[in-house]
C-alpha cells in the first residue's frame, strides 16, 4: 500500500472522496472496523493517530488482542495460466505449491524495494 498511514506497528489506507472534500481511511489488519476523516492531510493523520489510540485502550480495557490474529490460511486467486507455472516451478524444484508461492512471497517481502 504505497498511500498509507503508519503509527504504533498499525497502517491506515488513504482515500480521497472528492464529492465531500474529504480525506478518509480504516486502519488495516484489525478485526474491528476503525475509521478516520479529515478535511486537510494533517487532520487525517491526527483522526488516523488518535483512532489507533483509542483501539489499544479499548483493546486493553477488555482485555482483547490489539492486532487481528492471521492464522496463516490464505485463499488467493491466480489466472489458469500462471496457476500452471507456478505448479510447474514448484514441481521442478521438488516442493509443494504451497511452499513455493511462501518462498515467493517470503523474497518480495524482504526485497530491498519493500518498506
Amino acid at each position: 500500500m504505497k498511500d498509507a498511514l503508519k503509527y504504533k506497528g498499525f497502517i491506515g489506507s488513504v482515500h480521497f472522496a472528492a464529492e465531500d472534500r474529504v480525506f478518509y481511511g480504516k486502519v488495516e489488519g484489525v478485526n474491528d472496523l476503525i475509521t478516520f476523516e479529515g478535511s486537510t492531510v494533517d487532520e487525517l493523520e491526527k483522526g488516523f493517530k488518535y483512532m489507533v489510540d483509542e483501539h489499544i485502550k479499548d483493546c486493553r480495557r477488555t482485555n482483547s488482542p490489539i492486532e487481528k490474529s492471521y492464522k496463516g490460511n490464505l485463499n488467493i486467486r491466480l489466472s489458469p495460466e500462471l496457476h500452471k507455472k507456478a505448479a510447474y516451478n514448484a514441481s521442478m524444484k521438488g516442493i509443494s505449491l504451497n511452499q513455493y508461492i511462501n518462498d515467493a512471497i517470503r523474497k518480495e517481502i524482504s526485497s530491498p524495494d519493500t518498506e
